[in-house]
C-alpha cells in the first residue's frame, strides 16, 4: 500500500486507539517521538489519518474499509496502466519475429495463449469449437464477453459437445448466451482461433474411444499473415455452406 515501516506501525497503533496525540501514538507503536510528527503528517496527506485540530492536535484513523477500497483502486489502476504499456510493447515486437510459429503444450498454457489472442482482437474473431478442456468454458466466456464489448465481430462454430478424459462437456450450451453469432455442427476434435486476420491459434489432441486426451494436447501459434488470412476466408466460406442445417453426425 506504499507505506513505510514506520508509517505501518503509527497505522496499526491508531486502529487500535481510533483517536489519540502524538505522544500517545508514540508510546503505542513505538516509532520514536521525534518521528512520530512527520510520519502523522505523511499518514495524513496519504489519507490514512485525519487531524483535528486544538492543543494537543488530535489524530482520528481514517476508517479500515475507506482505507484499503482506495488502495486497493490506485493498485488496480497502476496495474491496468503497467498492463496496457507491457503489453503494447509485446504485441509490437511479435511480427519481428522471423519464425512466427510455436508449439505450446499443457492445457494450462494453451488455455492462456488462447485468452491472450482473444484479448488482443480489435475486429474480428473467427472460432472453430470441436473440443474443450475441463474447466476452460468459463474462462474462455468471459474473455469472449469483453471482447463482444469491445465490438469484436465474433463467429463461432460450435459443437455441441466433445468428450475431454472420459468426462462430457457441453460446448454449444455453454457459449449459448454470448451476444454474437454461433452454429452448431459436430466439427472434427479440434479448435481453432482466428485473431483479426493475423494470428491463429489451433489447437488438437490425440483420442481413444471417442475421447480426448488432454495430456496430449499441442497448441500450435501460427503469425504468417498471409497463411491466416486464408485460413480466415476458408472459415468465412464454410461458415455460409448449408452444412449447419443438417443433423450432427459422429466424429470419426
Amino acid at each position: 500500500m506504499g507505506l513505510t515501516d514506520y508509517e505501518s506501525q503509527v497505522y496499526l497503533s491508531l486502529a487500535s486507539l481510533i483517536s489519540a496525540n502524538a505522544f500517545e501514538i508514540s508510546e503505542n507503536s513505538g516509532v520514536p517521538r521525534s518521528r512520530t510528527y512527520d510520519v502523522l503528517k505523511s499518514l495524513h496527506k496519504k489519507g490514512f489519518v485525519d487531524i483535528t485540530r486544538g492543543k494537543p492536535l488530535k489524530y482520528s484513523v481514517v476508517p479500515p474499509q475507506d482505507v484499503f477500497e482506495k488502495s486497493r483502486q490506485n493498485i488496480k489502476n497502476q496495474m491496468e496502466e503497467a498492463e496496457s504499456e507491457i503489453k503494447t510493447i509485446y504485441e509490437n515486437q511479435i511480427p519481428k519475429f522471423q519464425a512466427p510459429i510455436w508449439l505450446i503444450y499443457g492445457t494450462d498454457k494453451i488455455v492462456k495463449k488462447e485468452i491472450e489472442i482473444i484479448s488482443r482482437a480489435k475486429d474480428t474473431l473467427h472460432i472453430a469449437a470441436g473440443l474443450m478442456f475441463q474447466d476452460e468454458l468459463p474462462k474462455l466466456d468471459e474473455s469472449l464477453q469483453k471482447a463482444l464489448k469491445r465490438g469484436v465481430l465474433t463467429r463461432i462454430i460450435s459443437a455441441p459437445y466433445s468428450i475431454t478424459d472420459g468426462k462430457r462437456i457441453d460446448i454449444s450450451s455453454g457459449i449459448s448466451e454470448l451476444d454474437c453469432e454461433i452454429k452448431t455442427f459436430q466439427i472434427p476434435y479440434l479448435k481453432a482461433i482466428i485473431r483479426d486476420k493475423k494470428e491463429m491459434l489451433l489447437v488438437f489432441c490425440k483420442f481413444s474411444e471417442g475421447s480426448v486426451i488432454s495430456q496430449t494436447a499441442i497448441g500450435v501459434w501460427n503469425q504468417y499473415t498471409e497463411f491466416v488470412e486464408n485460413i480466415a476466408e476458408l472459415y468465412n466460406l464454410v461458415w455460409i455452406m448449408d452444412l449447419f442445417n443438417r443433423s450432427p453426425s459422429k466424429i470419426v
